[in-house]
């Protein structure tokens, strides 16, 4: 289609461990128009943060794409090599904000080495010193910070700077694994609308991978509820929160603390099954308060107005 800027398609991306194979990611699809953004939700351990680092191709060695295609501006980039992909797309048309990266700065050199050393990797032949303190001011940062080092910034000047990283080959689509993770409520506001500021005035597309379905709604044009390596809905903003369709979806919804509100807080019952044993049929089985013997088969993904739901209570 003419208006996607990227489709994921059947992406399956494991990990091969001795204890025995990982199914991260076991046949995800969706898409994303221009200047669209998505959220993808879930507990811990369901994916997400697998999903984002097959897009980048930064899964751990142990982990690689078996099966699906991902399609960026009409060019499958899972087909291309390492040193393509390493040239043209990585950084450059898609960048991400790892889980942590925070912490992962190097003490010992300053901001700005630090990014210059990104740059010089990327071999960027413009003005440095410029673009750094461009990438900064993007993320309402002083360019002062340049010649700081990293023990000298508190925690959500460190996260503005990893996003700063991430934005300074100006990628299309950012990648943001859990950035307000750590941070107090204060500094999270402010991350989330430093990204909404992205998103609506820099024309970016964010995909926001948090286990925070209230965050979500700050910045995501549609969707995506993860659970054990699938997406068992895919639909609008609008259609998940006022009228959630799959179980998983509506557990985690009412969950949400709402103001104002005496309702006793929900919880979804049991455990997540073993993602080195997994079930057959639907991975929610067990703790669906809806389950049908037709469960214990792989439900489709059905198609239900803006998206879809991988639940047999709508076939």
């Amino acid at each position: 289609m003419e208006n996607t800027k990227l489709s994921v398609l059947g992406l399956k991306a494991y990990y091969f461990t001795t204890k025995g194979i990982i199914k991260a990611v076991d046949g995800v699809n969706f898409t994303i128009n221009y200047k669209e953004s998505i959220g993808i939700a879930g507990e811990s351990a369901c994916g997400k943060s697998s999903l984002g680092a097959a897009i980048l191709r930064a899964m751990h060695p142990s982990g690689r794409i078996v099966e699906g295609d991902i399609i960026l501006d009409g060019s499958n980039i899972v087909k291309i090599t390492d040193d393509e992909f390493n040239k043209k797309i990585r950084w450059k048309k898609i960048a991400m904000v790892f889980q942590g990266a925070m912490n992962a700065l190097d003490p010992v050199y300053t901001v700005g080495n630090q990014m210059k050393e990104i740059l010089e990797e990327h071999h960027f032949d413009g003005n440095v010193e410029k673009k750094i303190y461009d990438s900064l001011r993007q993320v309402e940062l002083n360019q002062v910070v340049a010649r700081k080092y990293p023990h000298e910034l508190s925690g959500g000047m460190k996260q503005r700077l990893v996003i700063a990283m991430a934005l300074l080959l100006k990628p299309d689509i950012v990648i943001a694994d859990e950035p307000t993770t750590a941070l107090d409520a204060l500094v999270q506001a402010q991350i989330i609308n430093l990204l909404k500021r992205l998103k609506t005035k820099e024309g970016m597309t964010i995909i926001l991978i948090t286990h925070d379905l209230s965050i979500i709604s700050e910045i995501a044009d549609k969707i995506g509820i993860m659970y054990a390596g699938q997406l068992v809905e895919v639909r609008s903003k609008k259609e998940i929160y006022s009228n959630p369709k799959h179980p998983y979806t509506q557990a985690l919804i009412s969950a949400i603390p709402k103001l104002n509100s005496n309702k006793q807080l929900s919880f979804i019952k049991g455990n997540p099954p073993d993602i080195l044993n997994l079930p057959t049929g639907c991975r929610f089985y067990s703790r669906c308060p809806h389950a049908m013997d037709i469960c214990k088969e792989d439900p489709p993904e059905i198609k239900v107005e803006s998206g879809y739901v991988r639940c047999w209570l709508y076939k």
